[in-house]
């Protein structure tokens, strides 16, 4: 299955839409007939669509009782996580299968991919780490399927020792599988999207990219199917059930919101398949509160759970770049430092949450 999906988003990568390669139109042409697009979506209410997406993503985040960001990138509740048991010590000798974290993670999977959703994850290790005790030795990185890991655990006899075992191996490869597209994908579908409008994928670039498509596609009239187009995101108002994504590339660290946008032009123009722009990350517009020009999105994976955060909008009710937020940061942080410690200096000085590479908004169309 997995080398079906892969087949699948290959072939779509390489039939890149004729727009991207009509070398006389430029980059300023392109985007500002996407913007004329992008401004008249957003001038009108949600549609009901999209109130459904973003009804569907608050609801899952308060069933699974995650994390909340206020606006200055503060985390001011901590909640439930991934790899949790339960949400507290009390020690219970039951537990409801919805106070697991990670249980609730198995349901986003098994929503895209039925019972081979084992497939799709992963479990690592670092070769001889269990058994050494030396701190400066390095280490391989060893990645399997949790798959063989499962039928490993099918191999006792013992009931309850095979159901430890099958819930450990889920348990550690759901920690180690990234599954924030995964949530996104299940909260579209949730909300009634059919899979040849919405590809539902573990990874965010796949739907980043066919919001492109659909921005080429709308130059030469064509409607296409998707579901989803690619916005400028500091000129777009968003709106309930859009999707606000960054980015997290070594070589794009200092690239701005511009740059990358038209980086993933250039990879649909060259046709090659070849996405350049991989680590990213999206999240759902949940709402808008309008007189404090505010958005909160919901996101899966977000500090290892499904988590909440409000991020600011200018007076024009459009995506602010002022995320920073006023948390002090490494030239507050007085405690004394260990013996060939880290000195204060070389921490890392985005200290709020909120404060990401946003580069692209996909606006329900």
């Amino acid at each position: 299955m997995r080398a079906a999906v892969c087949a699948i988003v290959a072939a779509s990568s390489l039939a890149a839409h004729p727009a991207f390669a009509q070398t006389d139109r430029s980059a300023a042409i392109f985007w500002k007939t996407v913007q004329a697009a992008c401004g008249a979506t957003a001038a009108k209410p949600p549609s009901e669509l999209g109130r459904r997406i973003a009804r569907t993503a608050i609801e899952e985040f308060t069933r699974f009782g995650g994390h909340q960001i206020d606006s200055s990138g503060r985390l001011f509740r901590f909640g439930l996580t991934e790899a949790e048991h339960q949400e507290d010590d009390r020690g219970d000798r039951q537990a409801s299968l919805g106070h697991l974290g990670w249980w609730q993670v198995m349901r986003y999977w098994r929503a895209l991919y039925d019972n081979d959703f084992a497939d799709k994850l992963e479990v690592r290790g670092y070769r001889g780490a269990s058994n050494s005790t030396d701190e400066a030795q390095t280490a391989g990185l060893m990645r399997i399927e949790a798959v063989l890991l499962l039928r490993a655990a099918e191999a006792v006899s013992d009931p309850a020792a095979r159901e430890i075992l099958r819930e450990a191996a889920l348990r550690a490869a759901i920690v180690d599988t990234g599954w924030s597209a995964a949530f996104v994908s299940y909260v579209i579908r949730r909300s009634g999207v059919a899979a040849n409008a919405f590809r539902f994928s573990n990874a965010h670039r796949v739907y980043i990219y066919d919001a492109f498509r659909a921005s080429a596609a709308e130059l030469t009239h064509e409607s296409g199917g998707w579901l989803y187009r690619a916005c400028p995101l500091t000129t777009t108002m968003p709106r309930a059930g859009d999707l606000i994504c960054n980015q997290r590339e070594p070589a794009l660290a200092d690239a701005s919101d511009k740059a990358v946008l038209e980086r993933i032009r250039a990879d649909l123009d060259a046709g090659t398949g070849a996405p350049s722009v991989r680590r990213t990350h999206c999240e759902v517009v949940a709402y808008i509160d309008a007189p404090a020009r505010k958005v909160y999105t919901i996101g899966g994976n977000v500090n290892q759970a499904v988590s909440a955060r409000k991020l600011n909008l200018r007076d024009d009710m459009k995506f602010s770049v002022a995320q920073k937020g006023h948390c002090g940061g490494s030239g507050h942080w007085t405690l004394p430092q260990a013996s060939g410690g880290m000195p204060p200096a070389t921490f890392n000085k985005k200290c709020s949450l909120n404060d990401r590479k946003w580069f692209v908004l996909l606006q329900l169309r």
